[in-house]
Formats: structure tokens, C-alpha cells, sequence
């Protein structure tokens, strides 16, 4: 509780990166760049799969989802972030920083989700493939992406039920580019043991299931590929597979860091650090490992390109 000669904060503080005041232009143009080749990137990625016959699979359908979830996080942290680096401090409404956090932890949320649908994927096209596409609709497809993104708003709407009745007294500098967990909790006066310990088992038990399940799947695909007898067959279904788990490495990996390990052993700089890579180099990384890996991908945007060819020539 807040004591009586402290008022209750209307507003915080970001403080960003305060130790980096000589290089913030380079950092602000590095960052507005990566941001704009974010948004670009996912961007073209949807509309290739929207517009290209050899896309329309089931993979590239959660593909797509995950692309709208790397620009819906990124959107909802890089613009305040640019502000940060460029004004040096920033201060950020209540409610507004709640929102941020909110909305931030739903597409974290969403893409583990379907990083999980999608291993299931990969689990039937390749231990099912006779029944791969009776099993796996379109109807299938969305009721697994809508699911993915309700189930992700859901959970953070019972957190939030916790989340909101912190109390913040006096002190509202936090030492971070947006509105985090961890940040926020060391920030409140309030006793947050109850708030910590849902906070704990809801993430841990949720990126636990999601591991298990994704290793299971893992497991049997592996088992069903040993048993082709063909070499090239062998290489064409691990090739579908290392991608996916590219990426799942990557984003659990961010996770766990930022999350589930115990934040005493963890600076604010490291904190911050596992962040950016969260934040503003997977959404970027994600559809990149996804073309460059996938034949089908480099194909199609091989056409386009010679097709965009053919048009400028014809002009």
C-alpha cells in the first residue's frame, strides 16, 4: 500500500538505454531500419502465400498467422522504443503502459501457440500424409489460428485481473524501452508473491506443455522418417522440419530467458538485451529462415520476381 505522503503514479518513466548518448542517432536509425524491414518483410511474406497457388498449404496458412503476430509485436513496442532512443527518457501513461504489456504478452502467447499447431502440422503431413489434408481443412486451419489467438488473449485477461491491482507509489522511472513484467513487478509497492507465483505457473506450465508436446511430435516425425527408405526422401521430409524448429529454438529459447528463469540472476542489461532479441530480431528472422529454408518459397518468390522482370521490360 502506498503510504499517505505518496501519491499514486498517473504516469511512467521509460528509461531505455541511458548509457548510450553518443551513438543514439546510429542506434535510432539502426532501429527504425530493422523496424521498417520487419514490417516489409511480413508483409510481402502474407501477400505471397495470399497470392500464390503453390501456397496454399496448411503450413503457410500458420505461417502467415505468424507473420501478422510478428508485426503486431513489433508495432506495439518499436515506435515508443524509437522515442526512447531519440528523446533519451519518455514517459508513458498508465493505462498505456498497461495496454503495451498486455498486448505485447498476447503475441507472445499467440506465436507459441502456433509454433505448437504447427509442429502438429508437420507431425500429419509427414506420419499421415494419406490423411494429411482430410484431417487438416481449411475449416481445421481456422479453428486451430482463431484458438491460438483467443486462448492468448484469454490468459493474459486472467493475469491482468492481478496485474492491475498493483499498486505504484512515488517512484515510476523504469529502467526499460517498453511496459515488461519484470520491470513493472520490481516497480510496485504492493506484495506481489501471489501475483509471482500465478505469473510463474501459468508461463511455466504453459512453455513446459508446449515443449513436451512440440518434442512429442518431434519424436514421432522422426521415428515415421527413419523408417523411408529412400535417402533423398529422408532429406526431403528433415528439410520441411528444420526451419520450424529454427524458429521454435529461438522464441522458446527468448522465453525461458526473459521469463522463466529467476530474475535475481539477471540484470537489467541482460533483461533488455534477451528482449531486443524478442522483440526486434526474431520478428525479422522468422519469415528469412522460413524462405531461405523452404524450396517451395524461394520458388515462388524466384517467379514473381521474374515476372516483375518481364513487366518493367514490357514498360
Amino acid at each position: 500500500m502506498c503510504n499517505e505522503n505518496q501519491t499514486d503514479v498517473k504516469e511512467f518513466l521509460l528509461l531505455g538505454f541511458p548509457s548510450l548518448y553518443n551513438i543514439k542517432y546510429y542506434l535510432f536509425s539502426l532501429v527504425l531500419f530493422l523496424y521498417i524491414s520487419i514490417i516489409n518483410v511480413n508483409v510481402l511474406f502474407i501477400i505471397l502465400v495470399k497470392i500464390s497457388a503453390q501456397l496454399k498449404l496448411p503450413m503457410y496458412f500458420f505461417l502467415q498467422n505468424l507473420a501478422l503476430a510478428d508485426i503486431f509485436l513489433t508495432t506495439n513496442v518499436i515506435p515508443k522504443m524509437l522515442q526512447i532512443v531519440f528523446w533519451d527518457v519518455v514517459s508513458i501513461p498508465f493505462f498505456e503502459c498497461m495496454a503495451q504489456f498486455y498486448f505485447h504478452s498476447v503475441a507472445g502467447i499467440v506465436e507459441c501457440f502456433l509454433l505448437s499447431v504447427m509442429s502438429y502440422d508437420r507431425y500429419l503431413a509427414i506420419c499421415f500424409p494419406l490423411h494429411y489434408f482430410v484431417i487438416m481443412d481449411f475449416k481445421f486451419q481456422l479453428q486451430l489460428a482463431i484458438c491460438s489467438w483467443f486462448l492468448a488473449f484469454l490468459v493474459m485477461i486472467f493475469e491482468m485481473f492481478f496485474i492491475w491491482d498493483l499498486q505504484f507509489c512515488g517512484f515510476n522511472t523504469i529502467n526499460h524501452f517498453f511496459c515488461d513484467y519484470g520491470p513493472l513487478l520490481q516497480l510496485s509497492c504492493s506484495d506481489t508473491l501471489v501475483l509471482e507465483t500465478v505469473v510463474l505457473i501459468i508461463t511455466s506450465h504453459e512453455t513446459t506443455i508446449e515443449t513436451v508436446f512440440i518434442l512429442s511430435t518431434y519424436f514421432c516425425i522422426v521415428r515415421s522418417i527413419m523408417g523411408i527408405s529412400t535417402t533423398t526422401g529422408k532429406k526431403k521430409a528433415f528439410s520441411t522440419c528444420t526451419s520450424h524448429l529454427t524458429v521454435v529454438c529461438i522464441c522458446f529459447g527468448s522465453i525461458i530467458a526473459i521469463y522463466v528463469s529467476p530474475s535475481g540472476k539477471k540484470t537489467f542489461s541482460m533483461n533488455k538485451i534477451f528482449s531486443l532479441l524478442y522483440t526486434v530480431v526474431t520478428p525479422l528472422l522468422n519469415p528469412i529462415i522460413y524462405s531461405l529454408k523452404n524450396q517451395e518459397i524461394r520458388k515462388t518468390i524466384r517467379k514473381r520476381l521474374n515476372q516483375l522482370r518481364q513487366i518493367l521490360r514490357n514498360d
